[in-house]
């Protein structure tokens, strides 16, 4: 690899300065928490990736672009090997211990959130953990201590989670601009989790360790089920005949969307905020005759959307009475 870091495709440079840190912010970065300091934050790092999948190929290609030297990369499928062939050209692609190995400063997990505690057990169980070292994970479910073995090898740990949908390609890296970070870390490692959000184009958000899998839950509920329910609309739509959903949806979902998260419950429109028992009865009715997969939930939105409508004043509660009864009868049909 090049001594002059060359931007990834798709990417502008930003580089690492070795200025002197801020007034008042930490020197060390890569000793153990309890450890020695042993990497300047304002150098750049050696980094290594273990996951070379969606999030760790952009990720590691994003950091490569602000001036980081991404020397390994691991990945076996062909899928993964091809990823990071496209987005990190000049790492070596190795196998994951060797990966460890050479990640002097950083060491970057992006595994799936089941095989992160195996993985990182089994990098500490060879001996390729070390004083020296940071290990920082991608994972949005997980804090630090599933790293607790690199704790205990004497490596410094970080939980950095990227709140974003990837694809794994090039395109990820401009949208990569301004996305908040999920961040756990140590009081002494602060300034180098905030250093390395910065240098995604990140902004941090410091998340307790205890809240992590709410902080997770969130933005599956939020994201992950958005899909499903924005697809079973468009099923829907077909099965009423509508030959383009996704143009008649395209709209009015942004403007819901836009709506909601500058409004919040105030952005509430259609027939449960109105109260319209009449018109959801109807729905449930189609529903379970056409597509009874969707009915359960419909009616688990529809309830608690009532539910924060009246909350908000949007609904009153008298006129919610027989919109909840209908909910009520209907839920009763469907468990029994």
């Amino acid at each position: 690899m090049s001594a002059s870091p060359r931007p990834a495709p798709g990417a502008a440079p930003r580089p690492v300065t070795d200025a002197a840190p801020r007034p008042g912010e930490a020197v060390p970065v890569g000793a153990a928490v309890s450890g020695p300091p042993s990497v300047h934050p304002r150098r750049p790092l050696t980094v290594g990736v273990v996951g070379g999948g969606r999030v760790g190929a952009v990720l590691g290609a994003a950091l490569h672009a602000a001036g980081h030297r991404v020397v390994a990369a691991s990945g076996g499928s062909g899928a993964t090997r091809a990823r990071i062939a496209l987005l990190l050209p000049d790492a070596a692609h190795l196998d994951v211990p060797a990966t460890a190995r050479a990640a002097t400063d950083l060491l970057l997990l992006a595994v799936p959130d089941d095989a992160l505690a195996g993985v990182v057990s089994g990098l500490a169980g060879a001996g390729v953990l070390r004083p020296g070292q940071v290990v920082a994970h991608t994972s949005g479910a997980h804090g630090t201590a599933v790293l607790a073995p690199a704790v205990a090898a004497g490596a410094g740990v970080l939980a950095l989670h990227p709140a974003m949908t990837f694809t794994g390609t090039p395109d990820d890296l401009a949208r990569l601009a301004g996305i908040s970070y999920g961040v756990t870390a140590p009081a002494g490692l602060r300034p180098l989790a905030a250093r390395l959000v910065a240098d995604l184009g990140g902004v941090p958000e410091w998340v307790a360790e205890a809240d992590r899998p709410l902080y997770h839950a969130a933005l599956a509920h939020g994201a992950n089920h958005l899909v499903t329910l924005v697809n079973e609309a468009v099923d829907r739509l077909r099965d009423a005949g509508v030959t383009q959903p996704e143009k008649v949806l395209g709209p009015l979902l942004r403007a819901a969307l836009d709506n909601a998260l500058r409004l919040g419950d105030a952005a509430l429109t259609g027939p449960v905020s109105r109260g319209d028992a009449g018109t959801v009865g109807k729905h449930l009715d189609r529903l379970a005759a056409t597509a009874p997969e969707s009915l359960a939930p419909y009616l688990a939105l529809a309830r608690r959307t009532a539910v924060r409508a009246i909350a908000a004043g949007r609904l009153r509660p008298v006129d919610a009475e027989s919109l909840l009864g209908v909910l009520a009868d209907r839920d009763r049909e469907v468990v029994g």
